[in-house]
């Protein structure tokens, strides 16, 4: 990437921590008595994410270093470029930041098709091992909470049942033959958009065709894709220690399980409601909701696990966002 490009995208960054610094809701007094309250609980909680990103790390590395090129991307190096992309996506609206990051840095190593089939191939994998949480969490939610199952929630598991049969069909259409040419072309029949749609459409093809083969070829490696998809789903897992801790420090008596599954339907309304940044206000009614199903509620509980993970994003963010102008000389060899 260009010291331009990078130096826009650690400017970006830098505003983006500075509004939500300002916007941060909570004065000295209440910041100094819920750290006080925290106590060693907040480290944990902070410490967890460097295993999260670990196994992020491990699961984009597989993924781009199995494609059609000679290079090869260093696990310390993917560990850069998943931190610093997580924290460009969590500061834009969509999430979009962290994918043109991650592809512009790799671009000049092995072309930007590559780079774009890598990036929106771990994208997908990202997504897909999401569900597989969801899917988890539904059948524990079964065997543990058997007595809260009504027909209300019977249904609502039978319409996510038929949710994620779709969506695996289509992720699977997408991995064999790539997504890229059929995603853009419902672009050309929108109008007032088709006809700028088309000329871009006309223009790249070529180099769109090329991310397609690129994600179709990486599918045709089992051994690779489904390491890099168990990788990505342990990373959701041990994400469920953070809501471990902060359940913990609060008094609340909770079992790895009921964390599994307030993670799970937290972050199952956050992408429902995925364009707010950092998924605002999402997060923490899909958590109050899920804390009050499963019997686990106590006063003041979102506010104080909403401040939590609030500096949990905030101090990762800091992180991510200065390590764009860390280590930037050979990031593949």
């Amino acid at each position: 990437m260009r010291p331009l490009y990078r130096n826009l995208f650690l400017l970006f960054g830098v505003v983006a921590i500075g509004i939500m610094l300002y916007t941060f809701d909570t004065d000295y007094d209440m910041l100094r008595d819920n750290i006080a309250r925290a106590g060693l609980y907040l480290p944990a909680v902070l410490g967890v994410w460097i295993f999260v990103y670990l196994f992020n790390a491990l699961a984009f590395q597989i993924i781009v270093n199995n494609g059609r090129h000679d290079k090869h991307l260093s696990l310390r190096h993917a560990y850069k470029l998943t931190v610093s992309g997580f924290a460009f996506s969590y500061t834009t609206p969509f999430g979009f930041g962290g994918g043109p990051y991650r592809v512009m840095e790799l671009a000049s190593y092995i072309g930007t098709p590559r780079a774009m089939s890598s990036v929106v191939l771990y994208s997908m994998m990202h997504i897909l091992s999401h569900f597989c949480l969801w899917t988890t969490s539904l059948l524990l939610f079964i065997i543990f909470y058997a007595e809260k199952m009504t027909p209300f929630f019977w249904t609502l598991f039978g319409i996510f049942a038929v949710v994620l049969a779709i969506v695996l069909y289509f992720f699977n259409v997408g991995y064999r033959n790539g997504l890229i040419v059929k995603l853009y072309s419902i672009l050309l029949k929108i109008p007032y958009v088709r006809v700028p749609a088309k000329k871009f459409y006309e223009k790249n093809i070529e180099a769109m065709e090329k991310v397609d083969n690129n994600i179709a070829y990486l599918h045709s490696c089992p051994k690779a894709f489904f390491t890099s998809l168990f990788y990505e789903y342990v990373a959701r897992v041990i994400n469920s220690f953070e809501y471990y801790f902060i359940l913990i420090s609060f008094g609340v008596d909770v079992t790895f399980v009921d964390a599994v599954l307030v993670l799970a339907f937290s972050s199952l309304i956050g992408n429902l409601l995925f364009f707010f940044p950092m998924q605002l206000g999402a997060r923490e009614g899909g958590l109050a909701l899920i804390i009050k199903i499963l019997g686990l509620s106590a006063p003041g509980i979102g506010l104080f696990t909403s401040f939590y993970t609030r500096i949990r994003e905030l101090f990762w963010i800091f992180i991510g966002v200065g390590l764009v102008k860390v280590g930037n000389k050979q990031i593949m060899k």
